[in-house]
């Protein structure tokens, strides 16, 4: 048992730094469709020059090249345009930093991996954490093969990591590789084109507090007038003063509305994005603004009444309900989500279990433990193997997005989350807790039992059964006091030579059968030191005395 890691503290999940709603620009015109168009183009292309330019920076990149860049983007723009597009590039330079990161950490597993089960003889077995060797000798060798390929990328993502060198492509790789397998994808040129452009348009504006409806580039009214601030290539296309050009469609958000129209009044900050739905030929804006971090509430005040387990599975959200002690309390329940289908499909699956779930909680005000999992390691194909199945199981497995909806919308109903580390729920929660719950009447599952072990970790107890609550590994000796009385036995012993003292048992030669005379199978070596009256009832007839006459 000493191989097994430290478990990590648990901890409750801040809330969400800002929010984002949407809204379908309805009623527009061919002509505000061609003017968004036209604008969206423009300002793409010179994004895309922007992103050009600070990937070839790299880490040499200081505010005085940052300054460069704005005032070139300002004089084919304006000045609050450039903002935006030099603020976008560089999340986007981030994004694929943190990317590249990642994907140095998977191939640093997977050479791990690969040199591990090369070193062990072919054949053998292996465990349950960790991959035997290699079955035969034409796996080991196309292995062998293999771990030279991934050194190789190894050494030229780390050169690319130290050079801050990054490969981005504005509008997604997915959609570019696309184009090449357009059979495949059942589209045309066209519409495939049509797709590719949408998504390399640029039409977002960052906010600014104390400008008039805290935006000044895309502006919305408490009406819901949009108008835009065209660029300076673009001004002759104004219908408004100024080089705006307004909308004909009208904005009304259904979710948060009172705190948008709060914010507007107020003339502080409030981020727009306008964008195309191709496929279903609508356009849509999003508003987005920052928010203070809530009050963290203190652990121990989470605790205080309960929480509910929640185990996180690739098709439903196994959760039960526990006391303060780490009881289960009633049923465990079980919330269903199906991961097929579009995008759009799969996240209103998610957000329908979720809802249900938090409901559940806020209803009986009580916080939610979940598992802080990161299977960034464990989705390799040199871990598993030929174990597609699982692999496709943890990789189907809607981790991100599930923690990102449960932590904003916990945050929204007020309900408090609790994160724990992952290590060894399922397995101490199926052996010590799984039959222990099973009744005639409930059945629970191996993910039910999960749930009790990922609650009680939330709460603090062990989930092992007899282990401190500090989870040592292994079980510790209590202290030598408490392990008797004194240091003596619990239960003190006559002497040999004390009076009516019970004395041994006597040894009868012969076999031992039922058979035997009586009074020769005595419980002890003399029965009237055991009687009060002074006379066995071995020695006399079960006859009852006489009651007293008088008292």
């Amino acid at each position: 048992m000493g191989d097994l890691r430290v478990v990590g503290a648990s901890f409750v999940v801040p809330g969400p730094s800002g929010v984002a709603v949407r809204d379908r620009l309805k009623g527009l015109t061919a002509r505000d469709e061609r003017v968004l168009r036209l604008v969206g183009d423009h300002l793409g292309s010179l994004a895309s020059r922007d992103l050009k330019a600070r990937c070839a920076a790299g880490l040499e990149h200081d505010n005085e090249s940052w300054a460069a860049r704005k005032r070139e983007l300002t004089g084919l723009s304006s000045s609050r345009w450039a903002g935006s597009l030099t603020k976008a590039t560089h999340d986007l330079w981030a994004l694929a930093r943190r990317g590249r990161h990642a994907h140095i950490r998977q191939l640093e597993a997977g050479v791990e991996m690969i040199r591990h089960r090369l070193s062990l003889p072919l054949g053998e077995k292996g465990s349950k954490r960790a991959p035997g060797g290699y079955r035969s000798r034409r796996e080991w060798h196309a292995k062998a093969r293999r771990l030279g390929v991934l050194e190789d990328r190894l050494e030229r993502a780390r050169t690319d990591w130290a050079a801050g060198r990054v490969r981005v492509v504005r509008g997604g790789k997915h959609q570019l590789n696309t184009r090449h397998h357009l059979q495949e994808a059942q589209l045309t040129e066209e519409v495939w084109r049509a797709r590719w452009e949408a998504a390399r348009r640029f039409l977002q504006a960052d906010g600014e507090s104390g400008k008039r409806y805290g935006n000044e580039t895309i502006r919305i009214s408490p009406d819901g007038e949009v108008s835009i601030r065209l660029p300076a290539p673009l001004a002759h296309l104004a219908n408004a003063p100024h080089g705006r050009y307004v909308l004909s469609a009208r904005v009304s958000f259904a979710h948060r509305g009172e705190q948008w129209a709060d914010r507007i009044e107020a003339n502080r900050a409030v981020a727009y994005r306008i964008h195309e739905d191709t496929g279903r030929q609508r356009w849509y804006l999003t508003a987005s603004w920052t928010i203070p971090p809530a009050p963290t509430v203190p652990l121990a005040a989470v605790r205080a009444g309960g929480l509910i387990g929640v185990d996180t599975n690739a098709d439903h959200l196994a959760a039960w309900r526990l006391d303060v002690h780490g009881n289960p309390v009633g049923a465990p329940r079980r919330f269903d989500y199906t991961l097929t289908g579009t995008a759009d499909h799969r996240d209103a699956q998610v957000r329908h279990a979720l809802t249900q779930l938090l409901h559940w909680a806020a209803r009986h005000h009580l916080a939610i433990a979940v598992e802080d999992l990161d299977f960034t390691a464990e989705t390799s194909r040199e871990k598993h193997g030929r174990q597609k199945k699982f692999r496709s199981l943890i990789s189907g497995m809607p981790v991100a997005r599930l923690r990102a909806r449960l932590a904003s919308m916990a945050a929204e109903l007020g309900v408090p989350l609790v994160a724990v580390d992952p290590a060894y729920t399922s397995r101490w929660g199926a052996q010590h807790w799984q039959k222990p719950l099973t009744s005639t009447t409930r059945k629970p599952t191996r993910h039910d039992a999960a749930a009790v072990a990922i609650g009680r970790r939330a709460l603090g107890h062990p989930i092992r059964l007899g282990v401190p609550p500090d989870e040592v590994w292994g079980r510790t000796a209590p202290p030598r006091t408490h392990q008797s009385d004194g240091y003596g036995h619990r239960t003190v012993q006559a002497r040999p030579g004390s009076p009516r003292r019970e004395g041994p048992r006597p040894r009868i030669p012969g076999p031992r059968t039922r058979s035997v005379p009586p009074g020769r199978a005595a419980n002890a070596g003399d029965q009237n030191t055991q009687h009060r009256s002074g006379h066995s009832t071995e020695h006399g007839a079960w006859r009852q005395d006489p009651l007293p006459l008088s008292p």
